[in-house]
């Protein structure tokens, strides 16, 4: 793995992230991708996606609020991007959760060439036809080990990113385990989809690999998450504190950090 190239490379080319991502994490997700050195653009509108998908480096496609409006707008840039060779990464938010979140999940995968699908193991399990317990948007229950990453690569065709205390990702070959991380990720909203913009700003240097851009934007995220714990009272100064780790992520430092199996 080379997330310390790849970051600094992401640093040197700002490149653009077109993400169509919910209301309540938009901020969020924007903040992590400014932080670690990309350029967001947060872009819903169907009379402007195809253009700004085109213009992009990778597209983000997040389901956390759905309607019908959102999901055409979700297909207008992917296939604008499916054209010309922008990667898309997909967060299927609460799929399993209900039939409207798990039906549009599909869907996407189904008309849409995505590179990278980022999801806990539940909204994974779900999509990739096994039994999962999901609460709104959150996975109940043990968490998916490398047969769940590999198993979901397999029947999905693209790279899954299954996230949790150790995340795996696979692209049905290979399984890449990422332990980098620290549980007060788990107790700020939007972590996850923080989690899924990075990969995307890695996908945009990286996108002829998309295995290793998925890991390696797990181990930077992870890596900040363990600096932003280090001073934390709790969740929220360590949200606080995990933008200014993100800003602050050494990339001669991070492949030696890295924690991989």
């Amino acid at each position: 793995m080379t997330a310390g190239r790849d970051l600094r490379a992401i640093r040197q080319r700002k490149p653009l992230v077109h993400q169509i991502t919910n209301y309540v994490v938009m901020n969020e997700t924007a903040n992590a991708t400014l932080a670690l050195g990309a350029l967001p653009v947060m872009a819903h509108a169907v009379q402007e996606v195809e253009e700004m998908a085109t213009a992009a480096s990778a597209l983000v496609l997040n389901i956390g609020t759905l309607s019908d409006d959102w999901v055409e707008a979700m297909l207008l840039a992917g296939r604008a991007a499916n054209r010309n060779r922008v990667p898309v990464v997909l967060d299927p938010v609460g799929a399993g959760a209900t039939r409207y979140r798990t039906e549009t999940s599909r869907r996407l995968l189904a008309e849409l060439d995505i590179a990278v699908l980022r999801g806990n193991s539940a909204e994974m399990a779900t999509l990739a036809g096994r039994a999962a317990e999901i609460r709104g948007v959150e996975a109940v229950g043990g968490a998916g080990g490398p047969e769940l990453a590999r198993d979901a690569a397999r029947a999905l065709g693209c790279v899954a990113a299954v996230t949790g205390p150790v995340d795996q990702v696979s692209d049905g070959e290979r399984t890449v385990s990422v332990a980098n991380g620290h549980v007060l990720l788990g107790t700020v909203t939007g972590t996850g989809c923080m989690s899924t913009a990075i990969t995307g700003c890695f996908l945009a240097v990286r996108p002829e690999n998309p295995l290793e851009a998925a890991a390696e934007a797990l181990v930077a995220f992870g890596v900040a998450g363990e600096d932003a714990a280090k001073g934390a009272k709790g969740p929220g100064s360590f949200h606080v504190a995990l933008y200014d780790a993100l800003a602050a992520l050494d990339p001669e430092k991070l492949d030696k950090r890295a924690k991989l199996e």
